[in-house]
Parts: C-alpha cells; sequence; structure tokens
C-alpha cells in the first residue's frame, strides 16, 4: 500500500513567491551594472579588457576600467608618453579622464591594470588613445581600445 503524501498549497505558494523575489532582486542590482568588452584592438591586438559602469546613489556613474596585455606605450611605433581614458557621453565631446600607466608601476608582471573615475553623466563609450600629451582635450587619431555604444 503506498501512502501519497499532499503537498501543502500555502509551502507551496511561499516558496514561489520567495524565489521571484530574490530573482527580482538580483536582476535589479544587475540592471544598475553595465559592462562592456573593449573590441580586439589592431594597434595592439593583444589587448583585452572590459569597462562598468555603475550608478551610484548620488545619480553620478561609477566607471571602472580594466585592461591586460597592453604593451608599453614607449614600443608603440611611433612611441607615446602614456595612455589616455576617454568617455563620451550622449551629445558631448569626448573628455579626457586619466590615465593608464603602462609601466612597472601599476602593471603587475602580467600587465593588468585598471582605472577607476566618476562621472556625473553616462558615457556612451569608452576609449583609450596613446598620447605625448596625458592634459590634451583632444585625442589622438589612433584609437587603442574601444568599446561598442552602451
Amino acid at each position: 500500500m503506498k501512502i501519497i503524501k499532499q503537498s501543502n498549497p500555502t509551502f507551496i505558494l511561499s516558496s514561489i513567491t520567495t524565489s521571484a523575489i530574490i530573482l527580482l532582486l538580483l536582476v535589479s542590482l544587475n540592471a544598475c551594472v553595465s559592462k562592456k568588452a573593449f573590441l580586439v584592438s589592431s594597434v595592439v591586438p593583444a589587448a583585452q579588457g572590459s569597462v562598468k559602469i555603475k550608478k551610484d546613489n548620488n545619480g553620478n556613474y561609477n566607471i571602472a576600467v580594466f585592461v591586460r596585455n597592453l604593451a608599453d606605450v614607449s614600443r608603440l611605433q611611433p612611441a607615446k608618453k602614456a595612455y589616455v581614458v576617454w568617455i563620451i557621453a550622449q551629445g558631448e565631446m569626448a573628455k579626457n579622464v586619466g590615465l593608464i600607466d603602462s609601466g612597472t608601476k601599476l602593471f603587475s608582471k602580467k600587465l593588468k591594470a585598471s582605472f577607476q573615475t566618476v562621472s556625473p553623466t553616462k558615457p556612451s563609450k569608452v576609449f583609450i588613445t596613446a598620447e605625448d600629451d596625458i592634459t590634451t582635450q583632444v585625442p589622438n587619431y589612433v584609437t587603442i581600445l574601444e568599446t561598442n555604444t552602451f
């Protein structure tokens, strides 16, 4: 003789509701973060990386750039002084937001580096150029790494 045990409908409904709430929270947390990989570089093909953009509680955008296998700027042809990170926000010109040093100070033995900044406007694109002047306000025509549009 088999005894068939019936499930408690309240327990099943409670489990489904709890699962739905957890899923909704996870989706909403990830919705606040945009991540894009850099496209393959024709100048430094081994270079790889990504950009994460997250809106903070103050309405600003935290921008985190991660790169690896980026050749030292002195090895480029022609050699340059530094890699500069640029952002483009909707309807704005490219803005120099800082530099990634490819020297031994910031890069590890595995040629990894990261860069973080904050912007009041959401970037629609992030790119890196090799520059002679790190304070330049106009990007060099040679782009090392760039993202698709966010």
